[in-house]
């Protein structure tokens, strides 16, 4: 009988999470709104430490709608993103009518090479069109070149919308990621470091922009007795029961992360003497990693031209799931005719590129069969 299924990044549960849903149940707060919104949204900028404003949301993606439109992206606009990323960093651009202007990553910490962006800057300006936004991706918890991709930003007026779905407890230079934006996402996808079952938060600089944020995550209802409307809105904010689940994960918050970075050593000290394997690691000290999912890249050069696609076939059949890094949006069905500034390292991570199993919630036991599978590929 074949064990079982060893998942990518599966929710763990802290146990603390009931007496918060209870508590929604016995108050009749079963709406999106209540104790648990207010008190997770507190949570989160507590953990944040930088005076910042949270807005709980429905999902990552409605977070980075939002941020969109706060930061004036309208139809016609264009929006400079990283290619290499889930497609709900891409998709609101397209939402709002906008166009997506993609951008390479960069070897070090596979995140938006600050040279492309600078050479797009440059050439969608003299093409008459200077771009609206930046979304600025910290791919799989490693954080993106924060000085770097700001001077960049600064220099041109260019607002960053900083993408921290995969980064919450990532640090730059000893500070959170999600406070480098002028506005910043955060995902509590079933998947991410904690969860909410779903949903997200957009993290802003001001109270006036969470303020904004929220009228417009709940359909943008004027102060009237009557339901008034005087501007398009979205049904985005996070109810009271998913915010309950939130709370009882910021519990556990430090410990989860503790244990994907664990994780993460497992796989160094696993693939240390196995030439063709790269990790994701940190350039620096500067930069400190939640780990959320480990990435490797494989040299099939090295391994009698056994690919990355072989390993994970090879993981699968010991019912491990892997997975691909992010296909590019670049090379994707549906934007593959959007413009693309840099050279080939997001299409080359991609093609080389697996995910292991990194969640938080793996056992001793489990451990062992993920080590016997990868030794049994390598002999």
């Amino acid at each position: 009988m074949m064990e079982s299924k060893i998942w990518l990044s599966s929710p763990h549960m802290g146990g603390g999470e009931l007496k918060y849903i209870n508590s929604a149940f016995e108050t009749n707060w079963v709406a999106p709104l209540g104790p648990n919104v207010s008190g997770f949204e507190l949570d989160l900028e507590r953990y944040l430490n930088n005076e910042v404003h949270v807005a709980a949301l429905s999902s990552g993606t409605a977070a980075i709608h939002l941020g969109l439109i706060l930061l004036g992206v309208s139809a016609g606009d264009e929006v400079l993103c990283q290619s290499m990323t889930f497609s709900a960093s891409a998709n609101p651009i397209v939402y709002l009518g906008a166009t997506p202007i993609f951008i390479d990553s960069e070897a070090e910490t596979w995140n938006l090479c600050p040279n492309a962006l600078e050479a797009a800057i440059k050439d969608r300006i003299a093409k008459g069109k200077k771009p609206k936004a930046i979304i600025a991706v910290h791919l799989y918890g490693m954080p993106y070149q924060v000085d770097a991709i700001r001077e960049i930003a600064n220099r041109y007026e260019i607002p960053i919308l900083e993408d921290s779905a995969e980064a919450l407890g990532s640090k730059y230079k000893n500070q959170h990621c999600g406070t480098f934006g002028d506005l910043s996402v955060l995902s509590f996808n079933g998947n991410k470091i904690i969860t909410t079952s779903g949903g997200g938060a957009l993290v802003c600089r001001n109270k006036i922009q969470k303020e904004k944020a929220v009228f417009l995550a709940t359909q943008a209802r004027d102060a009237a007795p009557h339901y008034e409307h005087s501007e398009i809105g979205y049904n985005y904010r996070m109810s009271n029961i998913c915010a309950g689940i939130g709370r009882g994960q910021m519990e556990v918050l430090d410990n989860h992360i503790h244990l994907r970075r664990e994780m993460n050593s497992f796989y160094k000290h696993l693939f240390e003497n196995i030439e063709a394997i790269e990790l994701l690691k940190a350039p620096n000290l500067d930069f400190y990693s939640n780990h959320w999912l480990t990435a490797i890249t494989i040299n099939s050069s090295l391994l009698n031209r056994k690919t990355a696609e072989d390993f994970r076939l090879h993981l699968e059949t010991f019912n491990i799931e892997s997975r691909p890094l992010w296909k590019p949006m670049h090379l994707q069905p549906i934007f593959n005719s959007a413009p693309y500034y840099g050279g080939t390292i997001a299409s080359k991570l991609f093609e080389n590129g697996l995910c292991l199993p990194s969640g938080s919630n793996l056992n001793e036991n489990e451990k062992e069969r993920i080590a016997s599978s990868i030794v049994s590929f390598f002999k």
